[in-house]
């Protein structure tokens, strides 16, 4: 059995997930927002100019978003879509899923990521999810949590 937070694809390995910079997001909530206004029924996307070379490793792993240098929330990585022009789609499930804030440089584009670097998901029963993102950052850079 995996930990809570590890992705497997079928046949048991481990995924292999993407970073992303939220992009005029201020916060989780916006992040919630947007990402909430994008879906179409159980699916949404976001358009990359380059199909992942890797693509077929990120099926079943999942896109991470950045805010203020920040790992915040993932989302699970469905398929990858033509977009016409040369674009390609990252189709993923429209569930957006708060993770332990972790410290992670920004970025231009997306960056590979693999599990044992991918923040678990947040454990909403310690109420770390209810502290602010700016502290929860200095705890973790701290080790405190």
């Amino acid at each position: 059995m995996q930990p809570s937070g590890v992705a497997t694809v079928e046949g048991g390995m481990t995924a292999l997930h993407l970073t992303r910079v939220a992009f005029g997001c201020a916060d989780l909530a916006a992040l919630q927002r947007g990402f909430a206004a994008r879906a179409v029924g159980s699916e949404t996307f976001f358009t990359t100019r380059n199909r992942p070379r890797r693509a077929d490793e990120l099926i079943g792993g999942h896109l991470h978003f950045i805010i203020r240098h920040t790992l915040v929330a993932r989302a699970e990585i469905l398929r990858f879509d033509e977009a016409g022009e040369g674009r390609t789609n990252i189709v993923c499930a429209a569930r957006l899923e708060p993770v332990t804030p972790t410290p992670r440089r920004a970025h231009q584009g997306w960056r590979y990521l693999v599990d044992a670097d991918a923040p678990p998901l947040l454990d909403t029963n310690t109420g770390v999810g209810a502290l602010p993102p700016e502290l929860v950052r200095a705890l973790s850079s701290l080790a405190l949590i």
